[in-house]
């Protein structure tokens, strides 16, 4: 063939050459992920506010929770090779009306690459409402929440067990468990008065029981989807009843940096 083929052929390939690296260069570098913050649970800060909106089936308002973070701190194993970090939060359950109806202290937790939620605020105390006056002795269990989720993924159960009791015998055992844990969808942007966070969509079953005797218990089943976002939290949260309807809804209304009292 003659030479000037061969040229042709050469300078062909440097212009195809030279268009792929363009194009190469002109494509937008691969998001990074950021590892998050271990050291404060949910992003969240001394003094931080949370405010959560309550509407019932009808999609009316049935209350508030705000929720207030008191202060952060570490623990270490005994062997010194894990520590976990914790935010302690004052949670407020109001009415309608802002009148205060319960107070309770709650601790979230972050290790290695998972968040928690401490198991004492899936507590039904309605369910203890006729154990007035008695001893109790409550055992959480937190529920955890991957920094880094993997749609499909089952997660471990949590909650509370209260073992009632009078100085003499025990009474009854009164539970509060979240099991069947699973990742089914995300992250997809969830639009709140707080914001626009990216979530992970989570459902699970929760069941609340009382049980006077070993042979007797009460239960209650519902089925909950919790809307997370690795990054503030729990951002949103639907409560279906046995019949599949929806029955309460809980959206993060307003996150605020909060002041030093």
């Amino acid at each position: 063939m003659p030479y000037s083929y061969y040229t042709l052929l050469s300078s062909c390939a440097l212009v195809l050459l030279s268009f792929t690296t363009q194009a190469q260069e002109s494509l937008p570098a691969p998001a990074v992920s950021t590892p998050l913050d271990c050291t404060h649970p949910f992003g969240l800060n001394s003094y931080m506010e949370l405010v959560y909106s309550i509407t019932d089936e009808r999609g009316k308002p049935a209350g508030t929770i705000r929720q207030r973070v008191v202060s952060l701190g570490a623990q270490t194993n005994k062997k010194k090779t894990v520590t976990t970090n914790t935010a302690l939060v004052k949670s407020g359950l109001y009415d309608v009306k802002n009148r205060l109806i319960r107070l309770q202290d709650l601790t979230y937790g972050c290790r290695q690459d998972t968040t928690f939620t401490d198991g004492m605020s899936e507590i039904e105390f309605k369910n203890l409402s006729s154990f007035r006056d008695r001893r109790l002795a409550y055992t959480p269990v937190g529920l955890a929440w991957p920094n880094e989720p993997t749609v499909g993924t089952m997660l471990p159960g949590g909650g509370v067990s209260v073992q009632v009791s009078s100085t003499a015998v025990n009474i009854a055992q009164v539970n509060t468990t979240v099991r069947r844990r699973r990742i089914v969808s995300g992250p997809a942007p969830l639009v709140t008065p707080a914001g626009t966070f990216q979530c992970y969509k989570v459902e699970c079953e929760r069941e609340a029981s009382t049980a006077p005797r070993e042979d007797m218990v009460m239960r209650t089943r519902t089925r909950v989807i919790d809307y997370y976002s690795p990054a503030v939290g729990i951002v949103k949260t639907e409560v279906y009843n046995k019949n599949g309807k929806l029955a309460e809804t809980r959206l993060l209304t307003a996150r605020n940096a909060g002041n030093q009292p």
